[in-house]
């Protein structure tokens, strides 16, 4: 059974940083589309980021400069650096996960994606 299971969230003030981890069991990462999506109350879902099989990385315009998104295929493991963090960021972040090739740009990673985590909360204050 793949599991994906997200941690590393929590309140932080203005400015300040937290790093998300999603761990990734039951199969191998290494070819996968992987991707970092939030959620805020009343909002829809929106992407954050996707790292593809090479390593190549995209982001929302709202976050570039600020987060980076990384992977560790030897440890199943997906990340989210988060810097500079501000209120608009407050949300619930999702890792996803899928092996199929086409599942990569980040709005296809969004409304398919294959598998999905519970969410970590992340909370930033003024």
């Amino acid at each position: 059974q793949v599991q994906l299971q997200e941690t590393g969230g929590g309140s932080v003030q203005a400015g300040g940083s937290l790093r998300l981890s999603c761990a990734v069991f039951g199969y191998s990462t290494a070819s996968d589309c992987m991707g970092w999506f939030r959620q805020a109350p009343g909002k829809e879902r929106e992407g954050v980021a996707v790292i593809d099989d090479d390593g190549s990385a995209s982001y929302a315009d709202s976050v570039k400069g600020r987060f980076t998104i990384s992977k560790d295929h030897a440890k199943g493991t997906l990340y989210l650096q988060m810097n500079s963090l501000k209120p608009d960021d407050t949300a619930m972040y999702y890792c996803a996960a899928d092996p199929r090739p086409w599942a990569c740009p980040i709005e296809t990673l969004r409304t398919r994606g294959k598998y999905w985590g519970q969410g970590t909360q992340v909370t930033v204050s003024l």
